[in-house]
């Protein structure tokens, strides 16, 4: 049997010392033991679920890395948008825009929120990413 202790955050092998494992193990799995191993061995963190049972996280730091990384891209590609739009009314002489001017103050609310994202409480949490207007979803670029 193995056992893992959120105390001591390590696992017993009831074979070897059973007398010194901690008072807070808990039996796992051998299954979940191989799991929490491979998940540990590629950067996550085990922490104690609300059921006592161990599982994994992704550490702070790696979570903070993938979603700067998807903020930058997003503001890249959303920057592109901006620069045409401004680009088409420098140009003048009545061409229209892709962006109508709500669209416009819309992406720029956009751009301010993912550059404001790694500073707010809500970072790096994916399930609270700033949400795209509507019209760069449908088509992609804003078209």
């Amino acid at each position: 049997m193995i056992f893992y202790s959120a105390q001591n955050q390590g696992f017993y092998d009831s074979k070897v010392l059973d007398r010194m494992r901690p008072d807070d193990a808990v039996e796992i799995s051998a299954e979940l033991h191989a799991v929490l191993m491979r998940g540990q061995a590629i950067g996550k963190q085990i922490v104690v679920e609300s059921n006592g049972m161990p599982g994994l996280r992704e550490l702070i730091e790696n979570a903070a890395a993938v979603e700067r990384g998807w903020r930058d891209r997003m503001l890249a590609d959303s920057l592109k948008l901006r620069d045409r739009h401004r680009d088409q009314l420098e140009l003048g002489g009545g061409a229209e825009t892709n962006l109508s001017p709500e669209q416009f103050h819309a992406l720029l609310t956009y751009l301010q929120a993912l550059r404001d994202w790694p500073q707010s409480d809500a970072f790096p949490d994916a399930g609270k990413r700033p949400v795209a207007p509507d019209f760069i979803n449908e088509s992609g670029d804003g078209q």
